[in-house]
């Protein structure tokens, strides 16, 4: 069964390749590093190690939250038929999340319009990205507009509290540097094997021969316990 309409790829205006390849902005294999990378940025300054384990806790708390909306329904089936939500979209959560932040490091040392400008034009670039995952039909709109209201909020809440720490001292091109590190794992167009390792993990904890889809959503089926196999043969 499929997520969405195809008509959010808007055949004859921009080609289906255009989005496969722009999504890719939001992927783990991308973001995640980048995480990373704003950790240790923040870190690395002694005036900035507050901020730092700030960023560790808001944002850990927003992927665990991504992470068990994945895991509740992958395992158990729990998401919503109505709303045709199966967990937030991932890519989209942490656009929100992450390039904001990221754009707000990199124009850190300027005066505050322009940081202002760059964090709202993360959370632009996170809307297009959710955009793109409709248009490649992997979402749901619930699940997209979940996700970016959940990646935005992350984001939100680590800015308004970092007003209150030292602000970074870091010079852009290393920040954009850090950036392009994760393209020698994982070049564009290439996603990260996040959501194979989550139906693994899914299956293991729940028991099941393979994880809830959409498809079970929908048809109000479930897939076959191992126990109940192993009872029944």
């Amino acid at each position: 069964m499929r997520a969405v309409d195809p008509s959010w790829a808007l055949p004859g205006i921009i080609p289906p390749a255009f989005w496969h390849g722009f999504t890719w902005l939001g992927d783990s294999g991308l973001l995640i590093p980048a995480s990373l990378l704003i950790l240790l940025a923040l870190a690395l300054a002694p005036r900035t190690r507050g901020t730092a384990w700030l960023w560790c806790l808001v944002f850990g708390a927003g992927s665990l939250a991504i992470l068990l909306s994945k895991l509740a329904f992958m395992g158990w089936g729990i998401g919503s038929r109505s709303f045709n939500f199966t967990g937030f979209s991932g890519h989209t959560a942490i656009s929100a999340s992450v390039w904001p932040v990221v754009l707000w490091l990199l124009t850190a040392r300027w005066r505050r319009p322009v940081r202002i400008g760059a964090v709202v034009f993360g959370w632009l670039l996170a809307a297009c990205i959710g955009f793109s995952r409709l248009a490649v039909d992997a979402h749901s709109v619930s699940e997209v507009v979940t996700g970016y209201v959940l990646g935005v909020t992350v984001s939100a809440v680590f800015l308004a509290l970092a007003r209150r720490q030292a602000r970074p001292d870091l010079r852009w091109p290393l920040v954009v540097a850090g950036l392009l590190l994760p393209l020698l794992i994982f070049p564009p167009g290439l996603p990260a094997p996040t959501q194979n390792l989550l139906e693994a993990i899914a299956v293991r904890l729940a028991g099941i021969e393979r994880p809830y889809n959409r498809y079970d959503l929908h048809r109000d089926s479930r897939p076959k316990s191992r126990v109940s196999n192993t009872a029944t043969s």
